[in-house]
């Protein structure tokens, strides 16, 4: 029987794995419908209806509440294992909600009520185990319950008070799943999962703290919130029957009604989750450091389009001076006239382009080659006009421009140079995939650099039944060290090299097929553009195996030439340094769209720098979960020029959740005094 395969797998791998989410236990609600199965059988321990002691002593008890306690104990203890798990996960992601949503907004979607109302369960909980572990000695302790404290207990469980066990479950519901009343629906009352969705679009709130997508959020907190219910049937469920123990009543009817209101409730509230996941965004990317560090958080391609003064006389094989600054989009350096300027920095090797005129005479302050990157620090021209941040400076040159035999003025010119040499403008195009024969996952991804090469790094792990993953195989799997001048390694088999001519990247959001999850990534080039591919690899949701003879790779192959809804471009324009913004960046970019890789801009930065950067954290949700997909994405904020980076769509597991429990109609016949 699944469900009992999954309690069993569950068990088993309690103590090695630290979190878990709810693909490891497969189906929370499958979860719940065994320990109330456990529950019913234990009415069986009931009959006949012996007379309970007047003191609670191991030594003394009888064989009928020896067996009752036992079979408390036990299914506490099975509920416990798995609660312990995904409260570790729950708690973050409820201290992090706290952070990310506002306080005014998680006050009107009442997050902060209803966890309120579920720390009153732990805390009934808690002293229900107490006084368990007291009457069977497991606290080795010589002290003795009086049978008055469990009964009192046990009283306070099922009273009608709400802020009695049954009470706050009956809130919980609540707030979860409204119940369809005239009043429900005159009010616009919807439950919590819905509200939290709502409120993420309409407070354009990001989930900066929680490590996960919005989508694993709520199914997370679905699975705490279905977990802390459970404990409280269990309580009031053993209430009844320590009641019925020491011959306060039958409460078969009272027990009856209350379990049937609790199934009732769980297959409402599942359904409202279904109904809140198809709403619920599954992709999850990462928000901008507190600090920007390079190498760490964000790397950069270098002198791909980068500012450069140059002469015109020097641009023509003539070495004329008859055209103007304009007449040169597209050139490269023929010579250096009588070793002006041209004599004193780093020439152009590649192509010159988008030349124009901004003043005749200047002085020009050069940046120490041996620590950066960057031709110049700072221009200032003789009309005033001064590009780039005017500071110290490691080399000042007086650069003025002349007039060639009286007719023509050889003026210096401020260009873009395309020059390859020693320029991180490379990307990594061969294939990443996992050990897929070896039942290896994606759960991961992140950008690096490794000799001037952009690579798309993966996280893997081991695949286990029920969609989850074996948190300690989860490991980073090595890029290719490779260099573009080894032996053997050539451009369009191994890797791409940007240009002024070949400098796009696709936007895509690539989603596996139902039933697939991503097992490999790539990059390729499609025309000019960079483009990304993944693989996708069939699985079998009980054994946890996946079939590696029918991975696929999926892509996108619209591009800006179609003439039916071509990928559209998102233009950069004068924008400044990235890591010079004080805010952090925003979502720019949609799935089918593109853009150039520029320079930045001429009057705050000289055109120095190659704008986007490249964001380089891991995105690698947790707990680690399976994928269904994998996308690019480029974020900013306005007059900067933002960051390219990878984002993860995690698997939804939903459609394994079972809705109804025929089954617990058959195991009504426990209940002793339903016979």
């Amino acid at each position: 029987m699944l469900c009992l395969r999954i309690i069993i797998f569950v068990v088993i791998n309690a103590q090695v794995n630290c979190m878990v989410s709810l693909s490891d236990i497969g189906d929370v609600i499958s979860f719940t419908h065994e320990v109330v199965s456990d529950v019913l059988k234990t009415w069986e321990v009931l009959s006949p209806i012996v007379q309970g002691p007047d003191r609670i002593d191991l030594p003394l008890l009888k064989d009928k509440e020896k067996r009752l306690l036992t079979r408390i104990s036990d299914v506490s203890r099975k509920v416990d294992t798995v609660d312990r798990h995904l409260q570790y996960v729950a708690s973050a992601t409820k201290l992090n909600l706290e952070q990310d949503i506002p306080t005014q907004v998680r006050t009107d979607i009442r997050l902060d009520a209803l966890l309120e109302l579920v720390s009153m369960i732990q805390s009934a909980d808690k002293s229900f185990q107490e006084y368990i572990n007291l009457i069977q000695g497991k606290d080795n302790s010589t002290v003795q319950l009086e049978q008055h404290t469990l009964e009192n207990f046990a009283i306070y469980v099922v009273s009608h008070s709400p802020d009695s066990v049954q009470g706050i479950l009956s809130r919980i519901h609540h707030y979860l799943s409204p119940d369809g009343s005239y009043t429900t629906k005159i009010f616009q009352h919807k439950g919590l999962f819905q509200l939290v969705i709502k409120a993420l679009q309409e407070t354009d709130s990001k989930l900066c703290h929680v490590e996960q997508s919005p989508h694993q959020v709520l199914f997370n907190l679905y699975n705490s919130l279905q977990l802390t219910q459970l404990k409280g049937y269990t309580m009031m469920e053993f209430s009844w029957m320590l009641l019925r123990l020491y011959n306060k009543g039958e409460f078969t009817v009272e027990s009856k009604l209350m379990r049937e209101r609790y199934m009732e409730r769980m297959t409402n509230q599942v359904k409202s989750i279904k109904e809140a996941l198809k709403l619920a965004d599954q992709s999850y990317w990462k928000c901008d450091p507190k600090k920007h560090v390079e190498g760490e958080t964000y790397v950069q391609l270098t002198r791909l389009l980068q500012g450069y003064l140059q002469n015109e006389i020097d641009m023509n094989p003539k070495q004329s001076c008859s055209e103007n600054c304009g007449f040169y989009s597209f050139t490269k350096q023929y010579g250096c006239y009588k070793n002006e300027f041209c004599s004193k920095q780093r020439s152009c090797k590649g192509d010159i382009v988008d030349c124009q005129f901004i003043d005749s005479d200047m002085w020009v302050c050069q940046d120490d080659p041996r620590k950066s990157s960057r031709r110049y620090a700072w221009i200032n021209y003789e009309n005033g006009r001064t590009l780039g941040n005017k500071d110290s400076c490691y080399r000042i040159n007086k650069v003025d421009s002349w007039w060639y035999w009286i007719f023509w003025h050889c003026s210096y010119c401020f260009c873009l140079c395309d020059d390859k040499t020693n320029s991180d403008r490379y990307f990594n195009i061969r294939q990443v995939v996992s050990n897929v024969e070896k039942n290896k996952v994606v759960v991961g991804i992140r950008f690096v650099k490794n000799n001037g090469i952009i690579h798309l790094q993966i996280q893997e792990g081991d695949m286990l039944p029920f969609a989850s993953v074996n948190d300690s195989s989860i490991q980073w799997k090595p890029v290719d060290d490779y260099t573009i001048k080894n032996e053997g390694v050539k451009e369009g088999v191994d890797y791409l090299m940007l240009s002024y001519k070949n400098r796009a990247i696709d936007f895509d959001d690539l989603k596996a097929p139902e039933g697939y999850v991503v097992t490999g990534v790539k990059f390729r080039s499609v025309g000019s553009h960079v483009n990304l591919e993944i693989q996708a690899s069939p699985f079998n949701f009980t054994t946890g195996q996946l079939d590696h003879t029918k991975s696929m790779w999926i892509s996108n192959d619209n591009t800006d030439g179609n003439l039916e809804n071509p990928r559209t471009e998102i233009k950069i324009n004068s924008a400044d340094n990235p890591i010079h913004s004080l805010t952090s960046s925003t979502m720019e970019s949609k799935h089918d769209q593109y853009l150039l890789f520029t320079h930045s801009d001429i009057d705050l930065d000289v055109a120095q720098t190659t704008i986007p950067f490249i964001d380089a954290q891991t995105v690698a949700p947790q707990p680690p979960t399976l994928l269904s997909g994998i996308g690019l994405y480029y974020k900013r904020k306005q007059w900067f020029g933002g960051f390219i980076g990878p984002k993860v769509f995690t698997y939804d597991p939903s459609r394994y959740l079972q809705d109804t429990f025929p089954e617990l109609n058959e195991a009504e016949h426990f209940n002793v005094g339903g016979k």
